[in-house]
């Protein structure tokens, strides 16, 4: 056979195809990002405004928390998700004590200790731990991960202890909380990148089924009424006035939006009859308002950010960008699907915010900080020592920094 010659200038376009598809998955998840942000504050100024606070201090509030996510994730893409890894360490066990503070050290809300509440410092908000439990064990399951592939099956190791240990404290420290939902999605992320870096299902599927099975037994024996929310979803209508309550109110919403909605700002059930409509069951009032057309294009714009996250993450230069990026897309994905089950009644009610949508603010910060890893490893993959090069240009242009 003859040789097949191949010019060079073909060769140097198939070499750079990874770099610009990585430029045009970032900038497409870029736009959708922005899409669901803006689309996100405008349902919330519907769904909370209220004429006696002249406004609505939620949108001012969520306003102010989307400027911080946008410098935590700008401040993530400059950095970069390699240096940001190094530190992995560093953000579970700032996470585990932040934890720690909010189980132990506050009263409970709702039945719950998620929060901390900053205004004794003078900061008019609540933090939430738990979601930047979702960014530090992303960060430590991709460097854990790919460092020990090799071993991931070798369970009984200094190595393995100490990791399986950090994860399962600062998860069952989330689970005391009761935060089950974000326990649920904690475990499934991280069962997800196990077995993709090659963990034997043998060592997934015997603790997740202990797991669940002690968990609902738990539920059931200890706390009767969050027992009853979770199977209320099989039939509403016959506890509509109890457990059933914001899921019947969340399907008339629906019901009532029909195809294109009642009219934006014209929701009837966000002002007696939904509670907390603009936190979980925000997605409700956009079904009502503007009606199954927005709520479908809102759902395919989930899609549309899980689609470029999972490319960004495939086409990664490194097992880590993979590994970061498939844990990241995971968590924001899952949170979302969670989030319509709910409000649609596939699946129990559970206090999982809409990302970008929900005001829910420090959930907010969370998904902004994740895109923007996410866009360090699409920078990454488009130009090696990309963040490096970056990190000098700007130190060379600050002001004090000293002339050699």
């Amino acid at each position: 056979m003859q040789n097949i010659h191949i010019p060079e200038q073909i060769l140097e376009q198939y070499n750079q195809s990874p770099a610009e598809k990585s430029i045009f998955y970032a900038c497409g998840m870029l736009v959708v990002v922005t899409f669901i942000l803006l689309f996100g504050l405008t349902m919330l100024y519907s769904t909370s405004y209220d004429p006696a606070y002249y406004g609505t201090p939620y949108f001012k509030k969520q306003l102010q928390w989307a400027a911080a996510g946008l410098i935590f994730g700008i401040a993530a893409f400059v950095v970069g998700h390699k240096k940001l890894s190094e530190w992995s360490v560093f953000f579970m066990l700032l996470t585990i004590f932040l934890l720690a503070i909010a189980d132990f050290c506050f009263p409970a809300v709702k039945g719950a200790h998620r929060w901390i509440p900053l205004q004794k410092v003078g900061i008019p908000a609540n933090i939430q731990p738990s979601e930047l439990a979702k960014i530090a064990l992303a960060l430590y399951l991709a460097k854990y991960c790919s460092a020990n592939m090799r071993y991931i099956n070798e369970l009984f190791n200094l190595k393995s202890v100490i990791f399986f240990g950090i994860c399962g404290f600062m998860i069952g420290l989330v689970l005391l909380g009761k935060d089950l939902g974000t326990t649920l999605l904690l475990v499934s992320v991280m069962a997800l990148v196990l077995f993709v870096t090659g963990m034997r299902l043998r060592w997934l599927i015997p603790p997740a089924a202990v797991m669940l099975t002690s968990l609902f037994y738990l539920i059931e024996r200890f706390d009767p009424e969050r027992f009853s929310r979770l199977t209320s979803f099989m039939d509403p209508e016959s506890c509509r006035s109890e457990a059933g309550y914001q899921l019947w109110n969340s399907l008339l919403a629906f019901g009532s939006g029909s195809w294109l909605g009642i009219g934006f700002g014209e929701s009837r059930l966000k002002a007696k009859y939904l509670p907390e409509a603009h936190t979980d069951f925000i997605l409700s009032i956009v079904g009502e308002e503007l009606g199954l057309l927005a709520l479908s294009l809102v759902i395919f714009a989930y899609l549309a950010f899980a689609w470029f996250a999972l490319k960004i993450s495939l086409n990664s230069r490194t097992r880590q960008g993979t590994l970061l990026g498939l844990a990241l897309t995971t968590t924001i994905v899952l949170q979302a699907i969670i989030n319509i089950g709910g409000v649609t009644g596939a699946f129990p009610t559970k206090g999982m915010p809409a990302p970008l949508i929900s005001y829910v603010c420090t959930n907010l910060v969370m998904v902004l900080t994740a895109a923007g890893l996410l866009m360090s490893i699409a920078a990454e993959t488009a130009s090696r020592g990309f963040h490096e090069q970056l990190l000098e240009s700007i130190k060379a242009r600050l002001p004090f920094r000293k002339k050699e």
